[in-house]
C-alpha cells in the first residue's frame, strides 16, 4: 500500500462518518457560516418527493425549535456534528394551552414531527426538554423506512413516539430516557445495540399499541436497559391497546427491572392478546423466575424470526440503499 494511500485509509477510520460525505446539500449553522440559521429553513427548502438523498449537516449548537418534516420532504439525512452538542429541542407538553386555550395533547407536545418516507438521523440529540410535567413527547415519527443512528433522546413521560401504523422504525447504537411509557405507540420498531435509560419516577418502559394482526410491534436487541430508578420498581412493558407486542433479545437488565417484567394496566383481557416475550437475556434484571406467567420465552427455533429483513418485511435498514457513497 502506497504511504498516500495509507494516510487517506487512516483519516477515513478515524473521522466521524459526517465528515468522510464528500458533501452537503445544506449546512445549518446557528453563526451564519452555513445556508441556514434553523434547522426547520433546512427541511423546507428540500425539494417535494425527491428520489436522491438530501444531506443536511447541522452544526454543534441547541436548536429551540418546533420541527415538522412535511410528508412531501422525502429521503432527507440529517448529520449532527457531534450528538451530546447539536441539540434539537423544544418544551410543550400535553397540559399547555394553545392559542385558543384548549389543551394541545400528547400528540401536540412533540418537539419535532417526521413524516417524511425515508428518514434518516445520525449523531444528533432530540428532546423535550419541558421537565417532569406529564407527557411531553421529544419525536413523533409516521415516516416509513426511517432510521436513527447514534442519536439521542431525552426526556420523562412519552419521551419517543414511533406512530405511523405501517411504519418501520431502526434505532441503531442510540440512548433513549424516560420516565412512564417513554417508548410508546403503534409502528413496527427495532432498537438495537440502544441503551434504554429509566429515570426516578417512572414504572414502565413501553406502552405498544400494536394493531392486531401486526407480526411485530417493538423489538430490543442486544440493548442494555439502565437507570437510576429505584431496584425492582420498572416493567420492560405494559399495554397501552390490547394486541401490543414487545419482545426483548439478548438484552442486558439491570436491577430496577421488576422481577414479574410484564403488568397488564389492569386490563386482564389484555393477557391473552397482547404478546410480551424474552430471549436470554442477562444482568439481575433478566431473572425470569418470578415473570408473568401470561408472557413468553421465546425458544431458539422462535427467535430465528428477530432478524430485521423479517421483522421489517424485507426492508434491510442495514443496506443503507437511500444514502449514496
Amino acid at each position: 500500500m502506497k504511504f498516500t494511500t495509507l494516510i487517506v485509509f487512516m483519516f477515513l477510520i478515524t473521522v466521524p462518518v459526517w465528515a468522510q460525505l464528500s458533501s452537503y446539500d445544506y449546512v445549518v449553522s446557528q453563526d451564519g457560516s452555513g445556508d441556514f440559521v434553523t434547522v426547520q429553513e433546512a427541511l423546507d427548502a428540500v425539494p417535494d418527493i425527491r428520489n436522491h438523498v438530501t444531506r443536511i449537516l447541522i452544526k454543534n449548537g441547541i436548536y429551540k425549535e418546533k420541527l415538522v418534516l412535511s410528508g412531501s420532504k422525502t429521503n432527507v439525512f440529517l448529520i449532527g456534528e457531534d450528538k451530546m452538542r447539536t441539540v434539537l429541542t423544544h418544551d410543550d407538553y400535553a397540559d399547555k394551552l394553545n392559542q385558543f386555550g384548549e389543551r394541545i395533547g400528547t400528540s401536540g407536545s412533540s418537539s419535532f414531527y417526521i413524516y417524511g418516507d425515508g428518514f434518516r438521523a445520525q449523531n444528533i440529540t432530540f428532546e423535550n426538554s419541558s421537565g417532569p410535567v406529564g407527557q411531553a413527547v421529544a419525536v413523533r415519527v409516521d415516516a416509513d423506512q426511517v432510521v436513527f443512528d447514534n442519536c439521542r433522546f431525552l426526556g420523562f413521560q412519552d419521551t419517543l413516539y414511533p406512530h405511523g401504523k405501517n411504519s418501520r422504525q431502526y434505532y441503531r447504537q442510540c440512548y433513549i430516557e424516560g420516565t412512564t411509557d417513554f417508548i410508546f405507540g403503534w409502528s413496527t420498531a427495532v432498537f438495537e445495540d440502544c441503551e434504554i435509560f429509566s429515570k426516578k419516577g417512572g414504572q414502565y418502559i413501553t406502552a405498544a399499541s400494536t394493531e392486531q394482526g401486526q407480526s411485530f410491534g417493538f423489538v430490543f436487541l442486544n440493548c442494555h436497559l439502565t437507570g437510576d430508578a429505584p431496584s425492582g420498581t420498572v416493567y420492560l412493558g405494559r399495554p397501552w391497546r390490547d394486541y401490543a407486542k414487545t419482545v426483548y433479545v439478548n438484552c442486558e437488565m439491570d436491577q430496577h427491572i421488576h422481577s414479574q417484567g410484564w403488568h397488564n394496566w389492569g386490563k386482564t383481557h389484555a393477557e391473552t392478546t397482547a404478546y410480551y416475550a424474552e430471549y436470554q437475556s442477562t444482568g439481575i434484571g433478566a431473572n425470569t423466575n418470578n415473570r408473568a406467567n401470561w408472557t413468553h420465552q421465546l425458544t431458539d427455533a422462535q427467535a430465528k424470526d428477530y432478524e430485521l429483513t423479517k421483522i421489517f418485511d424485507g426492508w434491510n435498514p442495514n443496506e443503507e440503499k437511500s444514502v449514496e457513497p
